[in-house]
C-alpha cells in the first residue's frame, strides 16, 4: 500500500478493433468510498473501458493500478480475485436454474472431503437468504430465474456483485429495469458500500441519478477522455454539452404534427389472465403520438403486445379505419399496417450475428423475392442503404454485424426494419431505453417526423420527461386498468403519478 489517494487508476488505456479506435489513451482515477460516474454517448467507449478493467478485453496499451500496485487482468476471474466486480447492462442469467444457483454459480459451497464433495444446498440457501436480508431484496432463493421479471433479475445481479465483497464495483445501467422503490433500495446499498470504502463506477444515461449520487464525473466522447470534474460543479446541461460536444438547448425537438381523425379504436380489450389488462378502451388518431405511462406491473407492454397479436385477448374489439379487425398473430397485425418495436431490443429485437442489412429486411422479405423465389439482394441493399442514410445510422456499411453498433444505432436499424414495411401504426415500447441523450434526441426527431407524416404512434415510456415532451395525449395505466387519459401539453408529473398509483 502507498499514500496514493486513488483506489483504482487506469492510465493511458487504448484499444483498437478492426477499423475502429475504441479507446485512445483514456485515463480514469477512482477514489475509495466514492461513486464515480462514467458518462458519454453510446459508442463513446465507456463499456469498452470497463471491459478492459474486468478482463474481457486486453488493452493495446496503458496500465491498471489497484491499491497502488500495477496489475495484469487477463480474465474476469483475475478481476474478481483482485476485488473488481461488474454488473453488466445486458443481463445473461441461466434461466432454467434457481436464483441461488445463479447467485453462487462457479463457487458453490461444498461439503464432504477429498473426491467425495457435494454441493451444500442448505448452506447455499442460508447464505442467499442472509445476503437478501442484508440488501432488503424480496426474492425466494428457490425461484427459477426464468420466471422473474426483468427488475428482479437486475436486483439479483446487484446482489451477486455485492456477494464478491469487491473493493471496486462497476454498475453499467443498473437502474434501467428497476422500479422507483427498487432504485431507492439500490441507492441505499450504494451508500452502505461507500461507508465500507468500496468504489462504485456508475454508468447511466439518467442525469437525475448521476447528479444525485455521484462524487466525481468522468466524461468520454468518441473513445477519448474529455475530463473529470467534482459532481457538485456539474449541471445536467453542462454534462450534456460535454458529452455531445455541442449545446442541446432543448431535450426534445419541435413537433409540427396535427392529429386528425380517429384511425384506431380499442373497446373493452381484456386479457384472459385476470391479473393482466382488463376492459381497456381508447382511441388513436392519425398523426398522433399517444404516450402510455404507468409503473412497473401496469401491463402496458402486455397491452400493446396484444394489439400486435402476440398475446391472446378474451374480450373487446379493435377497429381500424372504421372496420372491426381480428388480430391473432403478428402476421395479422402487419396486414393492418402495424409495427412493433419491443422493449428488450437485444432479446426480442436484433439478430446480433446478422448484418444491418439482414436485420432491416427480415420483417419484409417477401417484398424482395423474385418470381423465381430468390432474394433480390441488390434491391434490398439499396433500400436499406437509403433507410440507414435517412436515419443517420453510424456504421461502416450495411454488411456490419448489428451487435457491433451502439444501442442508439441498433434502435435506428430496428426502426428502419419496420419503416420498410410502410406501417400506419407504430407501437414503440420504451424506444429510448439504454440510449444516451444525443441518440435520444435523434430518436425523438424520427418519431416527431413520422407523426408529421401522418403516422400514428403509441409510445410506452417510463421516463416522465419523455412522456410529457413527446406525447399529444398520455394514457395512464395501473395494474392492468386504464386510469385516465390526459392532454400532453398541459399534464404534469404529479397528475400522471397520481393516476399511475390509482
Amino acid at each position: 500500500m502507498t499514500d496514493n489517494p486513488f483506489l483504482l487508476e487506469m492510465n493511458g488505456i487504448s484499444k483498437e478493433f478492426p477499423g475502429v479506435k475504441a479507446l485512445d489513451k483514456v485515463t480514469i482515477k477512482v477514489r475509495p468510498g466514492t461513486v464515480h460516474a462514467l458518462m458519454g454517448e453510446n459508442g463513446a467507449g465507456k463499456s469498452t473501458l470497463m471491459k478492459c478493467l474486468f478482463g474481457i478485453y486486453k488493452p493495446d496499451e496503458g496500465e491498471i493500478i489497484l491499491n497502488g500496485s500495477k496489475v495484469e487482468i487477463n480474465s474476469s476471474k483475475d478481476a474478481l480475485n483482485y476485488g473488481v466486480s461488474m454488473i453488466h447492462q445486458e443481463l445473461h442469467p441461466v434461466p432454467h436454474r434457481s436464483v441461488m444457483e445463479n447467485l453462487w454459480l462457479g463457487r458453490f459451497p461444498l461439503k464432504g472431503f477429498g473426491p467425495f464433495q457435494f454441493i451444500d444446498h442448505s448452506k447455499m440457501y442460508n447464505d442467499t437468504k442472509q445476503l437478501f436480508q442484508q440488501l432488503e431484496i424480496d426474492i425466494n432463493p428457490h425461484t427459477t430465474v426464468g420466471t422473474l421479471s426483468v427488475s428482479k433479475v437486475q436486483s439479483l445481479e446487484i446482489a451477486k456483485a455485492v456477494s464478491f465483497h469487491s473493493k471496486v464495483i462497476v454498475m453499467d445501467e443498473p437502474t434501467s429495469s428497476l422500479t422507483g422503490n427498487e432504485v431507492e433500495q439500490l441507492f441505499k446499498i450504494i451508500n452502505d458500500l461507500k461507508k465500507q470504502g468500496v468504489a462504485i463506477i456508475y454508468i447511466s444515461h439518467k442525469m437525475e441519478e448521476i447528479l444525485r449520487i455521484s462524487d466525481d464525473v468522468t466524461i468520454m466522447r468518441d473513445g477519448k477522455l474529455i475530463g473529470t470534474w467534482p459532481a457538485t460543479e456539474m449541471t445536467t446541461d453542462m454534462i450534456i454539452a460535454k458529452m455531445v460536444g455541442r449545446d442541446l438547448s432543448s431535450r426534445f425537438p419541435d413537433r409540427f404534427n396535427v392529429p386528425g381523425e380517429t384511425l384506431m379504436k380499442v373497446e373493452g380489450l381484456s386479457s384472459p389472465h385476470p391479473k393482466s389488462f382488463q376492459n381497456v378502451s381508447f382511441e388513436l388518431r392519425k398523426g398522433e403520438v399517444l404516450g402510455v405511462g404507468g409503473l412497473v406491473g401496469a401491463q402496458r407492454t402486455e397491452l400493446i403486445e396484444a394489439l400486435f397479436g402476440l398475446r391472446a385477448v378474451s374480450a373487446g374489439t379493435i377497429t381500424i379505419h372504421g372496420k372491426t379487425v381480428k388480430i391473432k398473430s403478428p402476421i395479422d397485425a402487419k396486414k393492418q399496417r402495424m409495427a412493433l418495436l419491443t422493449e428488450e431490443r437485444r432479446v426480442t429485437g436484433i439478430f446480433p450475428v446478422l448484418s444491418i442489412q439482414e436485420n432491416a429486411l427480415i420483417a419484409n422479405l417477401d417484398r424482395y423475392v423474385t418470381p423465381y423465389g430468390l432474394l433480390n439482394e441488390k434491391k434490398g441493399r439499396a433500400e436499406v442503404a437509403r433507410s440507414v442514410e435517412k436515419l443517420r445510422v453510424k456504421a461502416p456499411n450495411v454488411h456490419t454485424q448489428i451487435k457491433n453498433l451502439s444501442g442508439g444505432n441498433q434502435q435506428k436499424v430496428l426502426l428502419a426494419r419496420w419503416l420498410l414495411t410502410e406501417p400506419e401504426i407504430l407501437l414503440l415500447d420504451e424506444p429510448t431505453r439504454g440510449i444516451d441523450v444525443g441518440a435520444k434526441f435523434e430518436i425523438y426527431s424520427i418519431i416527431a417526423d413520422l407523426a408529421k407524416q401522418g403516422k400514428s404512434i403509441i409510445m410506452i415510456s417510463s421516463e416522465m420527461p419523455e412522456l410529457l415532451g413527446m406525447s399529444d395525449r398520455i394514457m395512464v395505466m395501473s395494474e392492468g386498468r386504464l386510469t385516465g387519459i390526459v392532454d400532453g401539453s398541459t399534464a404534469t408529473e404529479e397528475e400522471i403519478m397520481r393516476l399511475a398509483a390509482n
